[in-house]
């Protein structure tokens, strides 16, 4: 008698890990992740600013205002409000204009912005 091995394969379930979208891609003091886009803000402020509004197509002069945070929080759905925006800014403005360059640098190079 022939004896003949029974091959049992098990389902087997891949999970593919997606960035996630809606939420900010870097800390607010995560300057470490792009130290260039740091020292821009530390150094050269008003160039960072341009670059951010010119990046949302707005105004120059927007770039590190109030407005602007809550205008890129709504369009990508990231939570937060009106206060604590305001209050970010107030705070630390250079973390925060840092934090939305990372965010249009990595939504960039994920194909999302």
């Amino acid at each position: 008698m022939d004896y003949q091995p029974m091959v049992v394969t098990q389902p087997q379930v891949v999970v593919a890990v997606q960035p996630n979208r809606n939420y900010w891609q870097t800390d607010l003091c995560d300057c470490c992740s792009d130290c260039g886009v740091c020292l821009c803000g530390m150094f050269c402020f008003p160039c960072l600013a341009g670059q951010v509004a010119s990046d949302m197509n707005e105004c120059c002069c927007c770039g590190a205002t109030v407005a602007m945070r809550a205008v890129y929080r709504t369009k990508y759905n990231i939570p937060g409000s009106i206060c604590g925006d305001t209050c970010i800014i107030g705070c630390c403005p250079v973390l925060s204009l840092c934090q939305i360059r990372r965010d249009i640098k990595r939504r960039k190079q994920m194909g999302i912005f």
